[in-house]
């Protein structure tokens, strides 16, 4: 089933009257990658992720406490790019509600019985409103689920596919247009004047299942996998330095203000970014507050205050149509100061000028005997 109206780029998204399937979680991104040996060298030798099958043309991931078929998909071509963010729903009825919600939306809308790739079944495919190549399945075949094979795990272990992070120009219509598929804003990030440039959204009860960040797009910035601890991410630096890979460390290690998770960002060797995360928190209660934080602030991207490097901002993935083809991308419109100089954490603030009202009680006495002297 296919539908060919074009998507348009600017404007309000619609609310469909058709529901929109129910989303259970992320569940599998697909990479096209243009070396796949490299690329298996790197997501299996060194971050340790499973081979569930391979071909001449494809390889299927998955992490150690995954049950279903693969979490990842690297796939040979011509230009490295993301061909579909991949999502679980709750049961094999929803296909038909996420047909009738995207053809509503006007989008383009591919469904295959057999499915788009080994190990799942029956999915539907579109081109949603913001660009992106959205997947929703549910048949899927099941694999050993490798938590209790410890003789398999390494001291960086991945567990989980955790979320994915998508670049879009317009942060306030993807949220609308998220919401309206039935995802939940847990944190974003304003200024004074209510300008959105990041929001995370989850189904399952973490922070996110995806975010959306402000920019040049559309584009995929990340996918991450989630460890049990904080010293399966030093662990996995470690490795990285022995192997003299080093150089694939972009970002981290680090602890986020946005979500408390502690972090690293890698670059694979087509420059896919990759995040592995863990220690986020509980968002399930229906009445869990959203957590908005101060554009300004350097503590949003990292606790420790860090600057971030300018490539976290700058660069991302393409993403592919239902062609296969990569989609334009389209320039950043927001004309607000922050759209330019959001990048310059380490001109932001730790806490307001001498505001010792901002630090914990605890240091306040601290604070104002050091201003004393």
């Amino acid at each position: 089933m296919t539908t060919t109206d074009p998507i348009p780029t600017a404007g309000s998204i619609p609310t469909p009257a058709a529901p929109p399937p129910d989303i259970l979680r992320s569940a599998y991104m697909e990479l096209v990658v243009t070396d796949l040996a490299a690329s298996r060298a790197f997501y299996v030798d060194v971050l340790g992720l499973v081979v569930t099958e391979e071909d001449d043309d494809a390889v299927y991931l998955r992490s150690l406490e995954e049950f279903i078929h693969h979490n990842l998909v690297l796939r040979k071509g011509p230009v490295a790019a993301v061909a579909a963010f991949s999502y679980r729903v709750r049961s094999p009825e929803e296909l038909d509600r996420a047909v009738a919600f995207y053809t509503e939306l006007g989008c383009r809308v591919e469904r295959r019985a057999d499915g788009f790739t080994r190990g799942v079944g029956d999915s539907v495919r579109v081109t949603d409103p913001l660009g992106f190549p959205y997947e929703f399945f549910y048949d899927v075949e099941h694999v050993e689920r490798l938590a209790w094979r410890y003789d398999l795990h390494t001291p960086g272990a991945l567990v989980r596919l955790d979320h994915f992070n998508q670049v879009t120009p317009d942060v306030a219509r993807a949220v609308r247009y998220m919401e309206d598929l039935g995802f939940r804003v847990t944190e974003d990030i304003r200024d004074d004047e209510g300008t959105t440039y990041a929001a995370w959204m989850r189904r399952k009860p973490t922070v996110h299942d995806t975010a959306m960040t402000g920019g040049d797009g559309p584009r995929m910035h990340h996918v991450a996998f989630a460890t049990h601890e904080k010293h399966n991410i030093i662990a996995i630096c470690d490795k990285l330095g022995a192997l003299r890979l080093s150089d694939r460390i972009e970002r981290g290690p680090g602890r986020h203000g946005v979500s408390n998770a502690f972090y690293l960002y890698l670059r694979d060797p087509d420059g896919h970014r990759v995040e592995i995360y863990t220690q986020d928190y509980y968002t399930g209660d229906p009445d869990n507050p959203v957590v908005t934080w101060d554009v300004h602030d350097n503590q949003r991207r990292d606790w420790w205050g860090n600057p971030v490097v300018p490539s976290w901002y700058t660069e991302a993935s393409l993403v592919l149509d239902l062609d296969g083809d990569p989609q334009p991308v389209a320039a950043r419109t927001d004309t607000s100061e922050m759209a330019v100089t959001i990048g310059a954490d380490g001109f932001s603030y730790t806490r307001p000028e001498d505001d010792a009202d901002a630090l914990p009680s605890w240091k306040q006495g601290e604070y104002k005997l050091g201003h004393q002297l």
